[in-house]
């Protein structure tokens, strides 16, 4: 047993007198941070390559904006949010919807009921635009 351990000892001190390190030594790879200057030009390119943005591609410019046409629009939604809060109390309260046409400001409602549902078409006659909703009888 003794020979064995004996053995193993001088074969790894035989053994580590071979072994030797040397330290780590991290170099960037981007030139910005001390890495090889010819790289910027690589990095540079793809970058570019996987960039989506383009520029000028935002449409909103806050000083374009027209102060009557904010306040046509702002008028719409009011007018569509009030007309969908009437809707809606109308549909689920005990009066229900009463078919017929409507005609609000730039929006021509619509109400007629069918077999699925009461269908409410809202047209818009400044753009052209159609918008069908169809609230399901329960």
């Amino acid at each position: 047993m003794k020979k064995i351990f004996l053995t193993i000892v001088v074969f790894i001190l035989f053994a580590a007198a071979d072994i030797s390190a040397q330290q780590l030594i991290y170099t960037p790879v981007n030139p910005s941070f001390g890495g090889y200057y010819f790289n910027g030009q690589t990095l540079l390119s793809e970058a570019q390559a996987q960039n989506g943005f383009t520029a000028g591609s935002s449409t909103y410019n806050p000083y374009s904006q027209n102060p009557l046409d904010d306040f046509k629009n702002s008028l719409n939604r009011q007018v569509l949010s009030q007309l969908s809060r009437q809707l809606l109390t109308n549909a689920f309260g005990e009066a229900g919807l009463t078919e017929g046409h409507y005609d609000l400001g730039d929006y021509s409602i619509d109400i007629t009921p069918g077999s699925d549902g009461v269908h409410i078409d809202i047209f818009d006659i400044g753009t052209g635009d159609q918008t069908t909703v169809v609230l399901p009888y329960f």
